[in-house]
């Protein structure tokens, strides 16, 4: 090694490093010097070629998982007896069956008869409208309702007062 003005410089010569890579059992060398021939074999082996050397390794293929049933993503992993999907963060249980909850929504008025989309209604009692001095009176009549998820579970447009929601607990079917 020399030294010029607080500089060092090396004088040997800088040589290529070269490997050779054994073909060790049925282990595939992770090697840049590896390359996937093309999938000649039957289904289920794959060949790499590494240098002279040749491998051929039989792989057990994943069972495929569904996907989500939330969101459609292909990308649902498992964890346990549960599969989970890293987009929507949904889970479920594989076992049981998939049920659609679009459809199976079930919504019962006061009186226990059942509600669906598009229905007409009536209030069965005086409600305060939150955030508002108005009331929607006994009686009042409402058409085309939605049903929703959640504890006010009818989604609704009521003349003089607007959309609100209701609970299915208010009302009866007309």
């Amino acid at each position: 090694m020399r030294l010029q003005a607080g500089r060092s410089s090396l004088t040997a010569p800088i040589q290529p490093v070269t490997a050779q890579i054994p073909a060790i059992g049925n282990a595939i060398p992770s090697s840049p010097l590896c390359r996937p021939e093309a999938n000649t074999q039957a289904q289920g082996e794959s060949a790499v070629t590494a240098g002279d050397h040749s491998i051929t390794e039989t792989h057990t293929h994943m069972t495929t998982l569904p996907p989500c049933p939330q969101c459609g993503s292909e990308y649902t992993y498992p964890d346990g007896t549960l599969l989970i999907c890293p987009e929507c963060a949904h889970e479920w249980n594989a076992e049981e069956p998939a049920d659609s909850h679009g459809d199976s929504l079930r919504v019962l008025d006061a009186y226990g008869n059942p509600l669906s989309d598009g229905d007409s209604i009536s209030v069965i009692k005086d409600l305060k409208v939150k955030g508002s001095s108005s009331v929607v009176k006994v009686g009042t009549k409402v058409k085309n309702i939605r049903l929703v998820e959640g504890d006010h579970n009818i989604d609704c447009r009521i003349e003089g007062i607007g959309a609100m929601k209701l609970k299915s607990e208010f009302v009866k079917k007309s």
